[in-house]
């Protein structure tokens, strides 16, 4: 089994546009949070949007759990931590966790699954080969099933 942890955090800041009356995170924005936290991880190591796309690859979420343990308030500042979990599936998982940076308080827990399609928006059912040199280059490929090339 792969047990490299490809993990980023990154400190954000709650918009007074993203709070309701009760001056609570709405949980609409919470995806938002992840998403921010996607990119800001692709962009760390190397594997952003545009690579889906000049890839003619799109990686659209097919499921997203979220678990709110105690509400986000205007005041606080939070911070999300992003994890990759590997999968020799064709398929990208992240676990992610949002803290209170003042006390260390976990606020939300939650985790995203991206399959991949083509443009026709049809399933792709094997790993595409620009994922495959990118977990090559990771070295996540143990378990992946193919060749080197």
């Amino acid at each position: 089994m792969v047990n490299k942890e490809l993990s980023y955090s990154k400190d954000f800041e709650v918009r007074f546009s993203e709070v309701d009356i009760m001056g609570v995170v709405w949980h609409g924005a919470y995806p938002l949070y992840l998403e921010d936290a996607r990119e800001a991880w692709g962009h760390h190591y190397g594997l952003c949007y545009d690579d889906y796309l000049r890839n003619n690859v799109f990686a659209p979420i097919v499921d997203m759990d979220i678990r709110y343990h105690r509400p986000i308030f205007y005041t606080t500042r939070p911070r999300i931590d992003i994890v990759y979990r590997y999968s020799p599936a064709a398929k990208i998982i992240f676990d992610y966790e949002i803290r209170d940076t003042n006390d260390g308080n976990l606020l939300t827990s939650a985790r995203t699954v991206q399959a991949f399609t083509d443009r026709q928006y049809q399933l792709i059912l094997e790993n595409p080969d620009f994922f495959l040199r990118w977990k090559e280059r990771q070295g996540l490929t143990e378990l992946t099933g193919r060749a080197k090339e």
